[in-house]
């Protein structure tokens, strides 16, 4: 059997990184099986959700922290099961927006040296052209992302104007690397310039463009990387007799007052009575033919969210000892609202507090157990 190929999607937090896979898919023949292996901040699997609702063939989780660091020995067995369960065509692999692309191609090249059954063809990362300037500056990673890769996709660039993305460019070329580009049409890119990349990354195995070798592990960028964010866990849980649903018009306070330089992600499972306009006004159809309290996912980023109706769950809040957190999870409570928020360094100890004062994330009609817990 040939090798499958596996495609690697990357870019900071917010970027458009499942946009991009999503807009790829229906550009496939309906019996090419595509897999996906998706690595997400926190324990909120909200993209995976989002492309499980599309032509995906399988989709595998590794929640709770980077694919290239505390979770690169995980990769292999969830390799493994796609390729037992799902036998695809081709795995994309979407990893979590701080994750560094030359670790995670170093390990795809091993387990193809040993296994016979992987082959990297491409390292694509998705470069937020709107807000370049916020996290260009401050992340070590998102240079790194630049860096080492086949393929570089401005995304977002229809959003400013014509300055603001040659400055962008510039800062690319600042890099000094022959590294083809494309621009997306609203996150949509031909899959004959995603796919057949014939990846250098590849090609150069454990030096990876001569960034890493046997005498410079590949894993000291850690500490840099993993500080760069951190991670909030929210849970809240219904109270007595008031309506099992989130209070949308405290919760769209909160997504509009959160800064774009201290809060970079917000992704939740939500439970509602209606839905709530998107950041643009646009409300999910789907959701007015269905009464009483429907399930939503919230996308978050850089000021603007989608609020789209789902058939997502939500399970009971994990890793809470609390007394309050074991009265709310009676039988008469329920888990309406799970949330993941993804923050700039330093910044975890102020929101958690600014959240814990209330206002921002409760139950309708006020009220419900909030618990919060940093991840990261």
């Amino acid at each position: 059997m040939a090798p499958i190929p596996i495609t690697i999607v990357t870019g900071f937090l917010g970027s458009g990184k499942t946009t991009l896979i999503l807009n790829l898919i229906p550009q496939l023949p309906h019996t090419y099986k595509i897999a996906l292996l998706k690595n997400e901040f926190g324990d909120v699997a909200i993209d995976s959700q989002l492309a499980s609702s599309a032509a995906i063939s399988g989709v595998q989780e590794l929640l709770n922290g980077c694919i290239c660091c505390n979770l690169v020995g995980q990769l292999g067995d969830a390799l493994e099961s796609l390729l037992k369960d799902i036998g695809p065509d081709r795995i994309i692999i979407e990893t979590s927006g701080s994750a560094f692309p030359a670790t995670l191609a170093m390990e795809i090249n091993r387990l193809g040296r040993e296994t016979g059954n992987y082959v990297l063809d491409g390292v694509v990362v998705v470069i937020d052209v709107e807000n370049w300037k916020g996290y260009e500056d401050t992340s070590y990673t998102a240079k790194m992302q630049q860096k080492y890769t086949d393929l570089i996709v401005f995304n977002k660039w229809e959003l400013v104007d014509e300055r603001k993305y040659d400055d962008c460019l510039d800062r690319v070329g600042d890099l000094e690397l022959q590294i083809a580009n494309v621009k997306s049409d609203k996150g949509r890119v031909d899959q004959s310039l995603l796919l057949g990349l014939d990846s250098a990354l590849a090609k150069d195995g454990d030096s990876v463009n001569g960034g890493y070798s046997k005498d410079k592990p590949p894993h000291e960028h850690s500490k840099d990387h993993e500080t760069e964010v951190e991670v909030l866990s929210v849970n809240l849980v219904s109270e007595g007799d008031k309506p099992k649903s989130v209070d949308l018009d405290a919760l769209e306070t909160f997504l509009l007052s959160a800064p774009k330089d201290e809060v970079y992600r917000i992704k939740a499972i939500v439970s509602a009575t209606r839905a709530m306009a998107s950041s643009s006004g646009d409300i999910d159809e789907s959701s007015r033919s269905q009464p009483g309290v429907s399930m939503y996912i919230l996308n978050w980023a850089f000021g603007r969210w989608t609020f789209t109706c789902s058939n997502a769950t939500l399970p009971a809040p994990i890793g809470v000892s609390s007394s309050t957190a074991a009265t709310a999870m009676s039988n008469t409570h329920e888990t309406i609202l799970r949330m993941t928020i993804v923050l700039a360094r330093g910044e975890a100890s102020k929101w958690k507090s600014r959240l814990e004062k209330g206002g921002m994330v409760q139950q309708e009609g006020e009220g419900g157990f909030l618990m919060i817990s940093r991840v990261i």
